[in-house]
This record gives structure tokens, sequence and C-alpha cells, in this order.
């Protein structure tokens, strides 16, 4: 899946940007709410191996969960990683197999 450039969460524009890898050891992404930027890693900081493509549309959507949940003000929801993350695979799933024509 090819990411976006930028996303719209409710009134707000998040910039996407695909980076080598997060400054943050150990993050394969992050939302900047205040910058409404959602930045993803390629490869990780530790070991400078590259993340597989399911793995990347995976943070790309677990960033984008965050974005929303913070927008709906669900603070509680979105301080849950096991909530966001279980939520992000089966979006980013349910969007990968989705069928628009037969």
């Amino acid at each position: 899946m090819q990411l976006p450039k930028k996303i719209r969460v409710g009134n707000k524009w998040y910039s996407v940007e695909v980076v080598e890898a997060m400054v943050e050891k150990g993050l394969m992404g992050k939302v900047y709410y205040p910058e409404q930027k959602i930045k993803i890693g390629l490869s990780s900081t530790q070991t400078g191996k590259k993340f597989a493509s399911t793995d990347v549309n995976d943070t790309f959507w677990h960033e984008l969960v965050h974005a929303i949940l913070d927008d709906m003000g669900y603070d509680t929801l979105n301080r849950s990683e096991r909530f966001v993350t279980g939520f992000a695979k089966r979006l980013n799933k349910a969007i990968e197999t989705a069928k628009f024509n037969d």
C-alpha cells in the first residue's frame, strides 16, 4: 500500500512523513499532535533492519487510529496500546482484503 502524503482527521489535516528510521529509539511510528504530523519509520533504529511492508502499513494505521481517537476525545482508549494495535491490525486487514468490484 502506498501511504498518503496528507490525511484529514476531523477538521485537522495531518502530514504523513516516511523516514528511514525514527529518531526515538524503539519506535516504528508516532503521531505529533501539535505539528499535525504522522511519522513512519522504514527500518529499526536499533538493528538497521528494514521493516516488512505489512508492518509499515500496520504502523500507519496504528498512528492514524491514535489521531482519530484524539480527535474524538477518547483519551482512555487512545492510551491503550493494546486496543490501538488490535484495532489498527484489523483495520489494515479489512482494507487489504476489501473487494469493491466482483
